[in-house]
């Protein structure tokens, strides 16, 4: 196996890893590899691979419908989002957000995320690179949460409930635990009524983060490990 270019100087640089070392390689769709590194330049790191591990999906993936927020804030919530082990980021073109991306800039944002996705899955360990969807409408994105079992709606609404009674309603009417949960998180001023509206007429759950108001960023962060809790905590 031979690593080139920014994962080169990534591990040379780095990491500082050296020649004799045992390291692990991650591929970002699941694998693993354990390696012995044999040679160590600034372009190119050789590596003789000694076992191959495929890692399982998690038995309950997240989604994050994350309306898109000011530049650093978006970033940081792409690299929090991928530690959490969110297997796809949806960006939403709310009519609300403040930072908006233009057509031809869409691949140099996505470029741009899937770089600090990457060095996310680094940090932590994880074999799985999340998905990350083009901005689109509200409309359009609802279209691809068909696959979802749950679909949640962070929401100041009073009607709205602890994550865990829509984890368990859906466990009591199915049998079963939710195989993907959606989270839609609004941005800077929230989705406006006719947003919410539209969401949840098309099946979204309102839930609560608690008595404070949140931030975009911070609302992301706390739905993804919240429900991580929960469904850890539920097996």
């Amino acid at each position: 196996m031979r690593l080139t270019s920014e994962e080169a100087h990534h591990a040379a640089n780095v990491l500082r890893i050296r020649v004799g070392e045992k390291v692990a390689v991650l591929d970002g769709a699941g694998q693993e590899c354990h390696c012995v590194v044999l040679t160590v330049d600034q372009d190119l790191v050789r590596l003789s691979v000694v076992a191959r591990n495929r890692l399982p999906v998690s038995t309950c993936r997240l989604w994050l419908v994350q309306a898109l927020i000011k530049g650093k804030a978006m970033d940081w919530v792409i690299q929090k989002a991928t530690e959490l082990g969110a297997e796809r980021i949806i960006t939403v073109k709310a009519d609300r957000s403040v930072a908006q991306v233009e057509d031809e800039a869409v691949e140099m944002r996505l470029t741009k995320w899937n770089a600090i996705a990457i060095e996310a899955i680094k940090q932590c360990g994880s074999p799985w690179l999340p998905k990350i969807d083009a901005p689109a409408s509200v409309e359009l994105c609802q279209r691809k949460l068909d696959a979802a079992d749950l679909v949640l709606l962070a929401s100041l609404e009073s009607a709205r409930k602890h994550p865990r009674q829509w984890v368990d309603q859906f466990r009591s009417e199915k049998g079963r635990a939710p195989n993907v949960i959606a989270i839609w998180i609004g941005p800077e001023g929230d989705f406006t009524p006719q947003e919410t509206n539209s969401i949840e007429s098309a099946g979204a759950l309102p839930i609560s983060l608690g008595p404070l108001v949140l931030r975009s960023e911070t609302a992301a962060v706390y739905a993804l490990s919240v429900l991580n809790y929960e469904m850890q905590a539920q097996g």
